[in-house]
């Protein structure tokens, strides 16, 4: 009985980091949830309040396949797409617009 309570608990605790393990590498990849054929509408929306749509809709689409993931809104609100928010250029400027 206690070796078939052991085998449970051992069972689950591998569940359990095997979940963990793959949350950290979505969270790596970009974090994002959403399908490349939704960057378009997204990036649409997130350019539409700029005077500069053509360069912000090529980062952005670019940012969006990389991380799958647009922030909410026209502007700011980047914590929410750790991968967006944390791409730089080489000089150290935000990549994702």
């Amino acid at each position: 009985m206690a070796n078939c309570i052991r085998r449970n608990a051992l069972f689950f605790l591998t569940l359990l980091f095997l979940l963990s393990v793959s949350n950290l590498v979505q969270a790596a990849r970009g974090g994002g949830k959403l399908k490349p054929q939704q960057c378009n509408s997204k990036c649409s929306y997130r350019c539409s309040a700029t005077s500069h749509k053509k360069p912000c809709m090529f980062f952005c689409l670019k940012c969006c396949k990389k991380c799958l993931c647009v922030p909410p809104g026209t502007f700011g609100n980047k914590q929410t797409c750790p991968c967006y928010n944390n791409w730089k250029t080489k000089e150290g400027r935000p990549k994702c617009p």
